[in-house]
């Protein structure tokens, strides 16, 4: 195995764990597009395979088969006749791996296998069959299988209710890197910023690697942007269309789904979402689903909510930063970025994905307030104006329940140095909280959290804090 995996030490493990197993072994790799599956692979067994076959995106089966067919022939080194079906394809399989010693296992990697299941190709059948008739009996085989349609992969792999129920034991989910593993993984392509720089690079790139990779190190973080987001053919300008069409079938659905959440910044109950894009019931559910299998949204509970309704987010840091600066900029401004540093604009929308990362860097925030041993639950909340009593409408985005009865309402502040509370800012969440209590009836004791950049300034208003998260705190493991 080699040194250049960053921070994939458990998956890494599993694999292992797979090869060293006394039986035959099926193990699947999925995670959103671009997050490093087939490095994973790749590097872990450092390309050394007895078979290997990439499926096509947008192939017909037959093209499918052919290739396969030319695939084994170069493992076997014999000729195969063009295979008609799936079912000849895996008995050639099974018949040259059974020609080969016995004396170590036999890997087979199958890379991005949904593209292989064609209409009418009968691939999950095959599969099966080749699996539960020869492979599983035997105790040198290792099968992996990778694929970025992760919906794909749980409801024809992992749900299978056919031949392949329960016999895949080994799953293995990538995700996006942390801000640490970011941090690590930057400094192994030499990128030496600071954790200021590497905060926004995570609020473009999401901590994907792929999109990591593409930072020049010679080069600022903005002019990074600019040449992968604003140039003529700059990478990212030019990954969206792929990036959805390439794992969703039906993708103009998903894609109107997103779009709506991004215009919704705070979040949407699947019944506005419903209302909103005139798509409902089983497909609906079916759309939300995928795209939360594959990171695309977060859904948050909301506090004190017995109904079980949801909080509906797009966090998936490209697509926002697509719908807000690249979809709808029509100036040939290739440094545009550079031009509007500083802007409302933009600094708002650091405003709002520094929220975002801090919610999904809870476990860190947990470690940080020293309760990471503790039960807890995340959750959120809001309520309407009501004019009957003359409360305004609020939202609290993350709320950290405990176990011993204290609840963390946190506030999330990106700043370009230490954040100062105003007289008019710590009134309104004394109100606030006033409102959260008498909204939800909760007898528990409530908490403010900052989480901020570089601190909450030691002015006169600092009392209504009562315990504070930095930005470093975020990038600890």
């Amino acid at each position: 195995m080699t040194d250049r995996l960053i921070a994939r030490q458990q998956e890494c493990d599993k694999l292992q764990k797979c090869l060293e197993s006394s039986e035959s072994e099926f193990v699947i790799v999925c995670g959103r597009r671009r997050i490093g599956k087939t490095f994973l692979v790749e590097q872990f067994f450092e390309g050394k395979y007895d078979f290997k076959f990439v499926g096509g995106h947008n192939l017909r089966a037959r093209e499918q088969l052919s290739n396969f067919t030319k695939a084994l022939k170069n493992y076997s080194g014999t000729k195969q006749p063009i295979f008609k079906n799936w079912f000849d394809a895996f008995d050639a399989l099974k018949a040259y791996l059974i020609s080969l010693p016995d004396d170590k296992k036999k890997v087979i990697f199958i890379d991005e296998m949904p593209w292989l299941d064609t209409q009418r190709s009968n691939f999950v059948r095959a599969l099966e069959y080749f699996w539960n008739s020869w492979a599983a009996s035997q105790y040198n085989i290792v099968l992996v299988a990778t694929g970025s349609a992760t919906s794909w992969m749980t409801d024809k792999l992992l749900k299978n209710r056919g031949g392949l129920h329960n016999r895949i034991r080994h799953r293995i989910y990538l995700k996006p890197f942390t801000l640490k593993e970011t941090e690590e993984y930057l400094q192994s392509l030499s990128v030496n910023w600071d954790r200021y720089q590497i905060m926004q690079c995570y609020m473009l790139t999401g901590g994907v690697p792929f999109y990591l990779k593409m930072m020049e190190p010679q080069l600022s973080l903005a002019q990074n942007i600019d040449n992968l987001c604003f140039s003529d053919m700059g990478a990212l300008k030019i990954e969206f269309d792929e990036l959805y069409n390439a794992i969703f079938p039906g993708a103009d659905s998903y894609v109107d789904v997103v779009k709506m959440l991004s215009d919704n910044k705070s979040g949407l109950t699947r019944a506005e979402i419903s209302e909103k894009t005139k798509i409902s019931g089983a497909y609906l559910t079916r759309i939300l689903t995928n795209l939360e299998r594959c990171s695309f949204i977060d859904k948050t509970g909301i506090f004190n909510n017995r109904r079980r309704d949801a909080i509906y987010r797009l966090v998936d840091f490209y697509t926002l930063f697509y719908f807000k600066f690249i979809e709808k900029n029509l100036s040939k401004d290739e440094h545009w970025w550079t031009h509007h540093i500083g802007t409302s604009n933009i600094y708002s929308w650091m405003g709002l994905t520094f929220e975002l990362i801090c919610m999904m860097h809870n476990v860190q925030i947990k470690n940080s307030l020293g309760i990471s041993g503790m039960a807890t639950s995340i959750s959120t909340w809001r309520s309407v104006p009501d004019k009957e009593q003359g409360t305004p409408g609020t939202q609290i985005d993350m709320i950290i329940e405990r176990a011993d009865r204290i609840v963390h309402l946190c506030e999330m502040k990106f700043s370009e140095g230490v954040y100062n509370i105003t007289k008019d800012y710590e009134t309104k969440l004394r109100n606030r909280q006033d409102i959260f209590r008498v909204k939800t009836k909760t007898r528990k004791n409530l908490v403010n959290t900052f989480v901020t950049t570089f601190g909450v300034g030691e002015g006169k208003h600092h009392s209504i804090v009562h315990s504070e998260v930095t930005m470093d705190d975020l990038f600890n493991s």
